[in-house]
């Protein structure tokens, strides 16, 4: 029986200069009309009215001076204006921000001024976050989502045509955790956004009559890119604000959903949950659901009736590793797309035996289907695309038959509930305690199939210093998601011979029985 044929496979044969937002939009509508598109909180829209829209937010930028290569930055939960404003950008060939909602403190003060804004969209219920990191760059104008009307964004400006943009253009800098220093801008081409639509698209085999359904937010490239995956298929998505246990499959039955994104936490908090009749009265059949524990995809494929699809991309890259739902192998990631290539290597960028671990490297055969690199950052960028490779910083194996299974990660990231965490940041959080001398941030394993974070306190000599008090310190000052959830106080950190902190020692003996754990406690952050 043959695979069957994924709507967006009709627009691999695009020419390179429509691979961008304008002419797919463009195009789309035209080719699907009145067809729904978008719904998201009250809003429902056609291809074209999509088109129509995106054409009015972009003129509602323009008329306050928002042109090429200007960036607009949003702190903005999953409202129709976000996606407005980042669509609108691209129109004009602008370039959106979306930071992330629960970005705080230095963190957040470091994105602004990196991202040099000349436009800040934010919700009226976050507004307040920004005053609290002043002073920060001047900026033009704010708009407010859910002010007063007269600091709302424009709704019925009057339509401009789409700019002149190339498939290579910047149209989103997505933020994403460092390893040993500030969170990097990843600068994201037009026809990068296309091929996540076409293959993400194809792998998931999605049609025109397909209903896509995420609740993840539109500040981070899944739930963007699945956006484009609903728009090169002529499909349709709906956008909901956040990830609820309780209602999800209620939420995806109402949205007539048929395909849906989950993390890996997320395939477990449904699968930990007593049986509801809403779990199987849905038409939900797929799920690209990325970090699945192998043990649980059977068991949510018999309980739910969904088939998870694992794969490997990143902000950076793009799908790169993947296999059709019939295919898939649970604990292995698939197998490397023709658009790609990849090696796996040892610290010397040698290709090690099929079957040993070692770093992937990624290369990319279709134009500007991965990231242009890291925004003003031109040494990050060449280091990590040393040798003409882009390095992942992630460990796997390489099986004899091609397919490729995950180990861990050799960056000193941490992931959390699908955020990445900069352990250098929350390190920066707490160094920041007057009673703190010593820090060190690192993973331990979670109940949940990701990380949880973890961080060893050394007191300055003299000063008192309780786990709370390191937590409730990082409150305020970092994402409720990085903030450790166990704590060490100790007296001294393992070290090299040149002072450096030892993590892999620490990771090694990771919850200790003197660990304070503050979900054991029942601390409640504060959000």
């Amino acid at each position: 029986m043959p695979e069957p044929v994924a709507a967006a496979t009709a627009l691999r044969a695009l020419p390179a200069t429509e691979r961008t937002l304008p002419a797919l939009l463009e195009r789309q509508a035209r080719e699907h009309g009145d067809r729904p598109l978008l719904a998201i909180g009250g809003e429902r829209r056609s291809h074209r009215e999509m088109r129509d829209a995106v054409a009015r937010a972009a003129g509602a930028l323009r008329a306050v001076g928002i042109g090429r290569g200007d960036r607009v930055a949003m702190l903005c939960a999953n409202h129709a204006e976000l996606l407005d404003a980042v669509l609108g950008c691209a129109w004009i060939g602008a370039i959106a921000v979306p930071l992330n909602t629960a970005a705080r403190g230095e963190q957040l003060r470091h994105m602004l001024h990196d991202a040099d804004p000349r436009l800040v969209l934010v919700d009226a219920d976050l507004r307040d976050v920004l005053d609290t990191i002043a002073p920060w760059p001047a900026h033009e104008a704010t708009w407010v989502v859910g002010g007063a009307p007269a600091e709302a964004p424009p709704r019925d400006a009057a339509p401009v045509p789409p700019a002149p943009v190339g498939p290579g253009d910047p149209m989103v800098v997505l933020y994403t955790s460092g390893t040993t220093g500030p969170s990097k801008g990843v600068v994201c081409p037009h026809a990068q956004f296309f091929w996540w639509g076409v293959l993400v698209g194809e792998h998931l085999e999605i049609g025109a009559d397909d209903v896509l359904f995420t609740c993840l937010p539109l500040f981070h490239t899944n739930a963007l890119n699945a956006f484009f995956q609903a728009l090169v298929a002529g499909a349709s998505i709906a956008i909901v604000p956040r990830f609820s246990a309780s209602r999800f499959w209620r939420q995806a039955a109402e949205a007539g959903a048929t395909v849906t994104y989950l993390l890996g936490a997320m395939v477990n908090i449904l699968c930990s949950r007593e049986p509801t009749p809403e779990e199987r009265g849905h038409r939900v059949r797929v799920a690209l659901a990325p970090a699945t524990p192998a043990h649980l995809h059977a068991a949510f494929r018999d309980r739910f009736g969904v088939t998870l699809v694992e794969g490997y991309g990143s902000t950076e890259t793009n799908l790169v590793i993947c296999a059709r739902p019939s295919e898939q192998r649970p604990g292995l990631l698939g197998r490397v797309l023709d658009e790609f290539e990849v090696a796996v290597v040892d610290e010397h960028d040698a290709p090690v035996p099929d079957g040993e671990a070692g770093e992937l490297l990624v290369r990319h055969r279709e134009p500007f289907s991965v990231a242009n690199g890291y925004f003003g950052l031109p040494g990050k960028t060449a280091e990590a695309w040393r040798n003409l490779w882009f390095h992942t910083g992630d460990r796997v194996v390489r099986q004899p038959d091609g397919w490729l299974r995950f180990l861990d990660r050799t960056k000193d990231a941490i992931r959390r509930r699908g955020e990445n965490i900069s352990s250098f940041e929350v390190e920066q959080a707490i160094a920041s305690h007057p009673a703190v001398a010593a820090v060190a941030v690192f993973p331990v394993p979670s109940e949940m199939a990701e990380d949880e974070v973890m961080a060893a306190v050394v007191p300055r000599p003299g000063h008192a210093l309780a786990p709370v008090d390191v937590v409730r310190h990082c409150e305020g000052r970092l994402a409720y998601f990085a903030i450790p959830r166990y704590v060490d106080v100790v007296d001294d950190l393992p070290r090299t011979e040149n002072g450096k902190i030892r993590k892999a020692a620490l990771r090694e003996a990771g919850v200790t029985p003197t660990t304070w754990d503050r979900e054991a406690a029942g601390y409640r952050l504060a959000r």
